[in-house]
């Protein structure tokens, strides 16, 4: 079983998560420039076991894509375009800023460093994984009910 690779696309900065070997936990991995955030990808799927990528979806309160999804798509379609045997998953990516923010307080970062946005990018991309980890979990526990 491959880990799972998430990313929190951004028109300045692309946020990183990666799953553990067993795919248990969300790890925040790096925050990269936008113009260096595929080959980053290709380089960490030349070294790791990879099998799915998770890249947020920007979606408006009314659950249509938000004017950022035209930044997003190219890469999205080029992720697919190279990586064939990669599934490639979309997930809603709204408020996961705001709850990266609040994480960031809620773990007692000072103010300067919660205005580190990279590291809103990084968090961000863990939130967009763990729910999509959640998501696996409730269909599993679906296909497969405890008698």
């Amino acid at each position: 079983m491959g880990r799972i690779i998430a990313i929190d696309y951004g028109q300045k900065r692309v946020g990183f998560a990666v799953t553990d070997e067993l795919r248990i936990c969300a790890h925040p991995l790096e925050t990269i420039h936008v113009t260096q955030a595929f080959d980053y990808l290709k380089k960490y799927i030349e070294t790791e076991n990879v099998d799915t990528i998770v890249i947020g979806e920007p979606k408006t309160l009314k659950n249509t894509p938000s004017d950022s999804t035209r930044y997003i798509e190219p890469f999205v379609n080029r992720v697919r375009k190279s990586f064939p045997c990669i599934e490639v998953v979309r997930v809603d990516e709204r408020f996961t800023s705001r709850m990266a923010f609040q994480t960031m307080i809620d773990s007692g970062l000072k103010k300067k460093e919660r205005q580190n946005k990279g590291l809103v990018d990084t968090i961000s991309a863990a939130i967009i994984l763990q729910s999509y980890l959640q998501q696996l979990e409730i269909q599993n526990n679906r296909d497969n009910p405890e008698p």
